[in-house]
């Protein structure tokens, strides 16, 4: 499982890991939206809140993420991203793995000064048109049009410096106990996510790697 505030380079991590170990990474908002387009059960329940604004509760949350896990692809194992938010949901999750004889071997907890993290948003770009996400600017000005469409890159209004440190008050309230939650298990690994993508991807492979040696002997 992988935990981290906004701007500390989840979904570029992510990426990196699922490929390495070949796992399937798994996006809590990526599989509501899939389930939503599949028009199953859970996902038409998903559509009534989410068309409405509102959040998703979580027995449905909890129900998509089963089914998902179900898939063929993760029976060599898979990385939670997004979820669980809550210590409510981590214990629904450990129950649901429980009936699978399995658990989570790690959370990855990314860190990063909350400077630094505001820093990286307000440097993030997003294409109008279809979404791409540019991370922070490099020495050079950023374009103004997006590699894969051509459509306008813009910084978004929730990546404004105000908006980021809402929501870095806001992730630090629900996460906190979560940290504390994996910690009491054992499993947390904190991650200084500072420093280049490379970097900090070495130091989470490295820990991760430092657990599945141990679990082995």
């Amino acid at each position: 499982m992988l935990l981290g505030p906004p701007g500390a380079g989840k979904g570029t991590q992510a990426g990196l890991m699922a490929e390495r170990y070949g796992i399937p990474h798994i996006s809590t908002g990526d599989i509501l939206r899939e389930a939503v387009k599949q028009g199953t059960g859970l996902g038409r329940c998903a559509e009534e809140y989410m068309s409405k604004g509102e959040l998703v509760p979580d027995e449905i949350v909890i129900g998509i993420v089963a089914q998902r896990l179900e898939q063929a692809d993760c029976k060599n194992g898979f990385l939670l991203d997004g979820f669980p938010r809550t210590v409510a949901q981590a214990k629904a999750l450990d129950a649901e793995l429980e009936e699978r004889h399995a658990g989570l071997d790690a959370v990855v907890s990314l860190e990063a000064e909350e400077s630094e993290l505001v820093r990286r948003l307000g440097c993030r770009r997003v294409c109008t048109r279809c979404a791409a996400i540019y991370p922070s600017a490099g020495p050079e000005p950023p374009s103004e049009m997006c590699k894969a469409c051509g459509g306008e890159l813009v910084t978004r209004a929730d990546d404004r410096p105000e908006a980021v440190r809402r929501r870095l008050q806001v992730y630090k309230a629900q996460t906190e106990p979560l940290i504390q939650y994996y910690s009491t298990k054992g499993i947390l690994l904190p991650i200084r996510a500072m420093g280049t993508v490379e970097e900090v991807f070495s130091r989470v492979s490295e820990a991760l790697d430092r657990v599945w040696a141990r679990d082995v002997h």
